[in-house]
């Protein structure tokens, strides 16, 4: 379970990119420079056919940053366009998704709707009912009607909580059929976005909404579960960047800040703190490493992806509120950017499901479920 050199070359080049660009001038190089939009698309979509590991080590260096939140959208909505079956629509779509000239998001739903501050236990399927892990569970709710009219199909209704929803030209969108739930896929100029207030101020969310909205039709049977996943998959690589960096910045301010005449790292209560939170980040690092390299063979993928979405999103917030504990009262101004990852930790700890939602779903897969 070891990235290899080329990956971590491609590690080292984002990294670079990170530290020399700031604000839109970062999506627009890591289009034209790296190419990472379409590192996991393949070739024959305008991609370069590498695997969801080379956007893994992408995610997590942007997620240390704080960096193109609507990476980790447009990279997932590529991925449920390539799970469907459409293949016109695969043709059609991804080519500028891999260039970086398409943004776009999936239309979770619930999924998002506990990092605004409501309160969302199963941000999956929990209007469709059954049990927490079953077969009914593992599907996104959504309140959007799909309806066919002559050739196509028209959507109709409204979420309001999706990723990057006012910065997308697409929307990947599940929705109710006649028989089952189906994914399609509607251009942004045919839905009304409107800007919802969130938590996290660098994970902008919007509501969504559609009035017989033209649709393209990318499965009749929605992968809502490998979507679900691979959407986990790619949320831990994210916070365990951002998990390094807190510590990363903890640190260094542990050995600089200075109390009763020495540095405060050198006081052994301290020491011990540090300790615990690098612990808690190598065993999430582990967790999120595991699922990644499940996502690439597919094997145990569920089991993989849920026990990494919750224990990486523990570890993070506990590394956050620590790293807040030890900076002290700076660590609440805006002079200093570890308050951005306190709100990081405790907005991706709702998103794709809560932790005690992913334990369950887990033991549900593993069979320690009764």
């Amino acid at each position: 379970m070891r990235f290899d050199p080329e990956q971590q070359e491609l590690r080292r080049t984002v990294r670079t990119l990170l530290e020399r660009a700031a604000g839109g001038d970062v999506w627009r190089l890591l289009a034209e420079q790296v190419g990472a939009l379409g590192l996991a698309i393949p070739e024959e979509y305008g991609g370069a056919g590498f695997s969801v590991l080379e956007t893994h080590v992408v995610l997590e260096e942007l997620g240390a940053a704080l960096a193109a939140p609507g990476f980790l959208s447009t990279t997932l909505a590529a991925q449920a366009i390539l799970a469907g079956d459409a293949a016109a629509a695969k043709a059609e779509l991804l080519p500028g998704i891999a260039g970086g000239g398409t943004r776009a998001t999936v239309v979770w739903g619930g999924a998002a709707k506990a990092s605004a501050g409501a309160p969302v236990e199963a941000p999956v399927g929990g209007s469709v009912g059954g049990p927490v892990g079953g077969p009914a569970d593992s599907l996104l709710g959504t309140s959007v009607v799909a309806s066919a009219v002559g050739g196509g199909w028209r959507l109709t209704g409204a979420e309001d909580h999706v990723l990057d929803a006012g910065d997308s030209d697409l929307f990947v969108v599940p929705a109710r059929m006649p028989a089952a739930t189906g994914l399609f896929v509607v251009a942004a100029a045919d839905a009304t976005v409107t800007k919802v207030e969130t938590v996290d101020p660098g994970r902008p969310q919007a509501r969504v909404a559609f009035q017989h909205s033209p649709a393209q039709l990318l499965s009749s049977q929605a992968p809502l579960d490998r979507i679900l996943d691979l959407a986990c998959v790619a949320l831990s690589a994210e916070q365990v960047g951002a998990a390094q960096r807190a510590f990363d910045l903890t640190l260094a301010y542990a050995k600089q800040r200075v109390q009763f005449g020495r540095p405060i790292g050198s006081f052994q209560a301290v020491k011990h703190r540090l300790a615990d939170m690098y612990t808690l980040l190598e065993s999430a690092r582990s967790a999120s490493y595991g699922a990644a390299f499940a996502a690439a063979s597919g094997h145990e993928l569920t089991v993989a992806a849920s026990r990494a979405k919750a224990y990486c999103s523990e570890a993070f917030g506990t590394i956050a509120g620590e790293a807040i504990q030890l900076h002290g009262g700076i660590g609440i101004t805006w002079e200093h950017p570890i308050h951005l990852y306190f709100k990081r930790a405790h907005a991706t700890s709702q998103l794709f499901g809560t932790p005690a939602w992913h334990r369950r779903r887990y033991a549900a897969a593993t069979g320690l479920a009764a």
